[in-house]
């Protein structure tokens, strides 16, 4: 069932250091340092990971195994989940302890659950790609040559995640509503496939089945993320998990950042990964791996009140409905 996102139901992000890990964690230097007690012992002894079908380098490179090994640590991964939605659904059920997401599957989140302290806490930021990684994407014979001409067009994308941000200021540029277009609401393969078989007009893609399609299909981007595009997603975490396993937090992040710090000075490492094990021709995996950004950031005030805003304009934008 459809439900509208109403001003009751807005993710209260302003109190976010009273309902989430923000309150709890700042990454050490330079990125995890933590407020909760370092005394205090795990209770873990499984720590679930998510994994999106996009991939995720911590994964491939098995950086967090060795140290959770040594504190007789089961590390499972979960996954692969088609985008930040499923995953963040997982987290809910208790399947999954710490994840990557974008800005707007956490904001979704909190907003369908009104009252309530909401499970999913933010850990810390992702650092932002330019913007060249996703775009609102046509067939370059589609007689629709602006975002303008999207009136009344099928559009395929994942609701719910930054595909739903990025195509919501995208039409407020040129004047439209949401009430103009017409939404299909699904994974994203199933809006890449709706799209190659003519079934949407437009579709909401990224990395990397945005940079695959380029390379197999001719198409126009209308409107890439550039100057939308905005935090550049989270890490995130359970809430009974972080409180309970503050030290198995810390790990994680820190292996992170340093698988981060890698791939920044070796993008080409990531892209024989995704042409290992995601089978990408590797000409499309080097466009993915110079598309996209990898190190974490620690969370500050200005990062908050970006969320704050991502937030704000979905409420003002309330004729847009989450599943």
């Amino acid at each position: 069932m459809n439900k509208s996102f109403q001003p009751q139901r807005r993710t209260v992000v302003k109190r976010i250091f009273q309902y989430s890990a923000l309150g709890l964690f700042t990454l050490l230097s330079p990125l995890v340092g933590s407020f909760v007690q370092s005394t205090q012992a795990q209770t873990a002894k499984v720590i679930n990971l998510a994994y999106q079908s996009s991939g995720d380098l911590v994964k491939s490179k098995k950086a967090v195994e060795p140290r959770y090994k040594a504190l007789g640590i089961t590390v499972n991964w979960v996954g692969p989940f088609a985008a930040g939605p499923q995953l963040i659904k997982a987290l809910n059920e208790g399947k999954v302890d710490i994840g990557n997401v974008g800005e707007t599957p956490p904001i979704f989140d909190q907003a369908a659950r009104p009252g309530l302290i909401p499970e999913v806490v933010y850990l810390t930021g992702r650092t932002p790609s330019d913007g060249t990684n996703q775009g609102i994407v046509v067939k370059a014979n589609s007689p629709i040559k602006k975002v303008a001409d999207l009136k009344g067009k099928k559009i395929a994308f994942q609701v719910g995640s930054n595909a739903q941000y990025l195509l919501a200021k995208a039409l407020k540029e040129v004047g439209l509503k949401v009430s103009d277009i017409q939404i299909l609401a699904l994974t994203p393969p199933e809006a890449r496939d709706a799209f190659i078989q003519d079934k949407a007009d437009a579709w909401v893609g990224s990395d990397p089945l945005l940079a695959a399609v380029e390379k197999t299909t001719p198409i126009r981007n209308l409107r890439n993320a550039k100057g939308i595009n905005t935090l550049g997603g989270f890490y995130i975490g359970r809430r009974g998990f972080v409180n309970q396993n503050p030290q198995l937090v810390r790990v994680f992040l820190e292996e992170a950042q340093k698988v981060g710090e890698q791939a920044e000075k070796t993008p080409s490492d990531y892209a024989k990964i995704l042409v290992d094990e995601q089978k990408l021709d590797p000409s499309v995996a080097q466009k993915v791996a110079s598309r996209r950004t990898y190190k974490l950031r620690r969370l500050t005030p200005a990062i908050i009140a970006e969320q704050q805003g991502v937030a704000d304009f979905y409420l003002q934008k309330k004729s847009f409905r989450v599943r």
